[in-house]
């Protein structure tokens, strides 16, 4: 039998991460789906496109992150009458709200982070 004392605790203990910031995280902060949907801020893009856009990224990773944000209701799917037939990605509306804060978090990063080395070309 447990005593009262011992389910008195301090009330920071009790202190958790915030329910949205769990979820955000849990979606974006999966390699590769926030430089995708920062890619996708900027315009619509073609599958090889993005591909391109993000360095390092596999054909198989690209798709499972698409299909994930996509689930999320964050990017859509479209098909592009051909020939050739193509498939291009671009924000739905919730996935655009995100562009202040993707603004502020690049921010945050110049003035925080340490530099990251850049693309060969790439100015900042």
């Amino acid at each position: 039998m447990r005593m009262a004392a011992d389910m008195t605790h301090d009330s920071a203990a009790c202190k958790r991460v915030d329910d949205g910031i769990t979820r955000v995280f849990q979606l974006l902060g999966k390699r590769w789906s926030g430089p995708i949907v920062a890619v996708l801020v900027e315009q619509p893009a073609h599958f090889a496109d993005l591909r391109r856009a993000v360095p390092g990224i596999s054909e198989r990773m690209l798709s499972d992150r698409l299909a994930e944000l996509g689930a999320a209701g964050l990017v859509l799917r479209e098909v592009d009458a051909g020939p050739p037939l193509r498939v291009s990605y671009r924000l739905t509306e919730a996935g655009a709200a995100l562009e202040p804060a993707l603004r502020e978090l690049a921010e945050w990063a110049k003035s925080h982070l340490p530099d990251a080395p850049t693309c060969p070309g790439v100015t900042r």
